[in-house]
């Protein structure tokens, strides 16, 4: 996530203590908390710059990795050309470095607790990081409900988590992935060679056993308003189907 937010907190200094190369522009940052948290699945924490003139910039980002007692957090950051942050992380900051840090913060776009239907993810580039953060719990716990997840790339190199997703396809009976690549033919069975479109999220609603109780979708603005419409031509509750965006 790139928006900066307007949330209260105290904020403290982590350490960077390892870096990771996901895709071509977007790397992990695996940050060392001072104080710990336990934070929700979907959850985010805004990170602060400060330059030496005092200028600072605030920018908020998704935590990728599940809930737990750790006192490392995983943030998934994607270069934005012309941005004043991303191109920091991803060109001048180096493991050790120190950064300022606050949260958890967001109450809405939440893993929905104990639920006994499936659950439908539908994610867009780094919009799939609190997705992850989702996958990565339910997969740690015991609710083995079906989950779905239609993640949409413009290449088979730029799917973020990718090996981790695929894994987790041939090793969990109850997760269905679905990809939706927009600038190369896809190459797996079950896969897409286009835009999201209300087809294609129906189709991956129709391979979980039940109807969704619950659809997340997270990408830009265009990409949430055709998921989210297409989440309502299932018939579903507006009520059940949760957005994050970013970019403007």
């Amino acid at each position: 996530m790139t928006e900066a937010t307007s949330a209260t907190g105290d904020w403290q200094s982590c350490t960077i203590i390892e870096i990771a190369a996901r895709t071509p522009s977007i790397k992990s940052f695996f940050l060392q908390l001072t104080e710990p948290f336990e934070h929700k699945a979907g959850q985010h924490v805004d990170v602060r710059l400060t330059a030496p003139d005092g200028y600072t910039a605030v920018r908020s980002y998704s935590i990728a990795s599940e809930p737990s007692g750790s006192r490392v957090i995983e943030l998934a950051i994607e270069r934005l050309e012309g941005g004043e942050v991303s191109p920091f992380f991803h060109d001048v900051a180096q493991p050790g470095d120190t950064i300022e840090l606050r949260g958890p913060l967001g109450g809405h776009f939440l893993w929905p607790g104990p639920i006994e239907k499936s659950v439908l993810l539908i994610g867009a580039g780094s919009g799939v990081v609190p997705l992850m953060a989702m996958i990565r719990y339910w997969r740690a716990s015991a609710e083995r409900v079906p989950v779905g997840l239609l993640l949409s790339s413009r290449t088979w190199d730029d799917v973020l988590f990718r090996d981790e997703l695929l894994k987790l396809e041939s090793s969990m009976p109850d997760f269905a992935l679905a990809l939706a690549l927009t600038r190369e033919p896809a190459t797996r069975g079950g896969d897409f060679s286009r835009r999201i479109d209300a087809a294609m999220v129906a189709n991956v609603a129709a391979r979980l056993p039940v109807s969704p109780g619950g659809v997340f979708v997270c990408g830009s603005n265009a990409f949430v308003d055709v998921a989210a419409d297409a989440a309502l031509e299932l018939g579903l509750e507006s009520r059940l189907i949760k957005t994050e965006r970013y970019g403007a």
